[in-house]
Parts: structure tokens; C-alpha cells; sequence
């Protein structure tokens, strides 16, 4: 029998309003479900993130990302509850190079 997929809740579109949200995959969009969730979402968002991947593997996902990712606001409430002492560095211009690959 095929495992079901998990889906993201519906009250998480207004952190995706730019895509189609039917066809957001929790696997394969990983990286960005995190980082909207992290930045723009409330406390049941992030229960929601701790359930679905969790709190270990969100905290090593987590330092993959650049700091510059975040926004200021919640760097300390990120560090303080996925105990993250540090974040991976990257400048913002070196971070849309490498998306555009030049």
C-alpha cells in the first residue's frame, strides 16, 4: 500500500501567496516551507513545521540556511528554541549570484 503523502494545512496559503499552493510538495519544497513558515508564520505554523519534519532535522536544515534568509526579527526566537549557536554566513550578493548562477 503507498504511504499518503502529507499535505500543508490550508490556512498556510496566505505564506505562499506568489505560488500555485495546491501543487506545494512538503519533500521537495522543504527549504522554502521553512523559511516562509520561520519568517512570516505564527506559533501554530511553527508546531506545524516541528511535527512534520522534526525538531532535529529542522534544526539541521536550518543551519544549511543562509542567515540572510531570515528575517532579523526572528533569528534569536530561531536560535533560541532549535538551540542554533550559529548560522551559515552568505552575503546577499553572493546568494543571487549563485541563484543565477554566474
Amino acid at each position: 500500500m503507498k504511504k499518503k503523502r502529507k499535505k500543508i494545512p490550508a490556512d498556510f496559503k496566505y505564506l505562499f501567496w506568489w505560488l500555485d499552493f495546491s501543487k506545494i510538495d512538503p519533500l521537495k519544497s522543504k527549504k522554502l516551507i521553512i523559511v516562509q513558515v520561520l519568517n512570516y508564520g505564527d506559533f501554530k505554523h511553527w508546531q506545524w513545521l516541528v511535527k512534520t519534519y522534526g525538531k532535529n532535522n529542522l534544526k539541521r536544515e536550518i543551519s544549511k540556511i543562509p542567515k540572510s534568509e531570515f528575517r532579523k526579527q526572528v533569528i534569536p526566537l530561531i536560535k533560541l528554541l532549535f538551540d542554533i549557536k550559529k548560522f551559515k554566513y552568505e552575503t546577499r550578493s553572493a546568494k543571487i549570484r549563485a541563484e543565477k548562477n554566474i
